[in-house]
């Protein structure tokens, strides 16, 4: 079976990732596109183009390692269409919440702009955890690692982004995907 959707979601990170870096004006770019004080002023399309952004090489190669390595599984399983609308929709609505969490919840005037895919494919990663057992508790202290490790020497992170998508596709899986 091939993987279209992962694939393409790959293909169309490392566009958007070479467009913002070195076709567009880096900071306009992602002032416009990544996730921030500018969508209360009517930038709504930032909760879905912010999971295309990533901050730097790595943090895309990262993010795309993690999506083929658990995309392709979860495609297989689902089918492209249905892979792609939980990965988009997910990402989608941890976007939502993120944007709720960081500017509603903890905002103390301090500009914050969320980029990344890892908040949609954490939704992934939470689906995957529910679905099998035998790799739940090793995805759980993944998300964990992932979330929190990086800070410990100082790289920003959007931990509650990680643990909300991974929320969001366990709880879909339980509720949306009975057999």
């Amino acid at each position: 079976m091939n993987l279209q959707a992962t694939t393409s979601l790959i293909v169309i990170n490392f566009i958007v990732f070479l467009v913002g870096d070195f076709i567009m004006n880096h900071h306009m770019f992602f002032t416009y596109f990544g996730l921030n004080y500018l969508f209360f002023s009517g930038f709504y399309w930032q909760v879905f183009t912010t999971m295309f952004l990533h901050g730097s090489l790595m943090h895309l190669v990262m993010n795309m390692a993690v999506l083929y390595q658990f995309g392709s599984i979860l495609e297989r399983y689902l089918g492209g269409i249905k892979f792609t609308l939980i990965y988009l929709i997910g990402g989608i609505l941890t976007s939502a919440l993120s944007l709720v969490y960081t500017y509603l919840m903890i905002n103390n005037g301090i500009v914050i702009n969320l980029v990344g895919a890892s908040g949609a494919i954490s939704v992934l990663l939470g689906l995957l955890a529910y679905l099998n057992i035998y790799m739940r508790k090793g995805l759980f202290l993944a998300i964990i690692l992932i979330s929190f490790a990086p800070m410990l020497v100082g790289i920003k992170v959007g931990w509650y982004a990680h643990l909300i998508g991974f929320g969001l596709g366990y709880l879909y899986a339980k509720i949306g995907l009975r057999s």
